[in-house]
């Protein structure tokens, strides 16, 4: 079991987070998944026919992020969340990336739902994950750069385990050492807002929807959720 953590000066700082710990074991990553497929196709169907199109800085959900980020010192339009990112992305190219089929899951999840989504492969994180502020003495290496290692500056808020950094700047980019591939049957999915007030519903339709895609494709799945209020769970 890992236990995720919310420090408790970062849930000082944003009281309205809620974090869906969405947990997944025996995953089968190398057969097909056709409702992924379908949800990824379905979005940019959508997109295409201007149906829908992602949420971008204006919207309120990504405002939120940018304020989050503002307050610990990242520039959202330079180093911008990963929802935010993803978005530009679809926005600009009509598409979605295809990365594997455990990542594209979330990947649909996160746009369709404008909320900050990532995942840890488990088999790879030492003891437990905590959110906190960075000290500045932390490493990271990005991922598809395991050649690269940075340091988080003081006061960033980073996901870490006993190693180094898994998460920078909260969510805009995940490490190579916990990345999730085809091979990772034990994972960790997370979705995020810090707007839990408004949000919070969001949230759990997300969770639950990427539950949804992953349940015909792991051996297992569970939902847990963090917060101020409960700033523990296990995964």
């Amino acid at each position: 079991m890992t236990i995720f953590h919310i420090s408790p000066a970062v849930a000082d700082a944003f009281p309205d987070t809620l974090i869906a710990i969405v947990t997944a074991t025996g995953l089968r990553g190398t057969e097909p998944w056709p409702a992924t497929s379908s949800a990824l196709e379905d979005l940019e169907a959508q997109l295409a026919g201007g149906a829908w199109q992602p949420a971008d800085e204006s919207d309120p959900r990504i405002e939120a992020w940018h304020t989050a980020y503002r307050s610990f010192g990242t520039n959202p339009r330079r180093i911008r969340p990963s929802v935010d990112a993803l978005g530009r992305r679809m926005a600009k190219k009509g598409t979605l990336p295809r990365i594997n089929p455990a990542v594209d899951s979330y990947n649909a999840v996160s746009v369709r739902h404008g909320l900050p989504s990532g995942a840890f492969d488990l088999d790879h994180v030492t003891d437990g994950v905590e959110i906190r502020y960075a000290d500045g003495s932390e490493t990271f290496t990005p991922l598809g750069e395991p050649d690269t290692v940075e340091n988080p500056k003081p006061g960033e808020i980073i996901y870490t385990d006993s190693t180094d950094v898994l998460t920078r700047h909260w969510n805009h980019r995940d490490a190579h050492r916990t990345r999730v591939t085809e091979a990772s049957t034990h994972v960790a999915f997370v979705l995020e807002t810090v707007a839990a007030t408004r949000d919070g519903h969001l949230l759990k339709t997300a969770a639950n929807e990427l539950q949804a895609l992953l349940q015909p494709h792991c051996e297992q799945s569970t939902v847990h959720y963090l917060s101020p209020a409960h700033p523990d769970t296990t995964a």
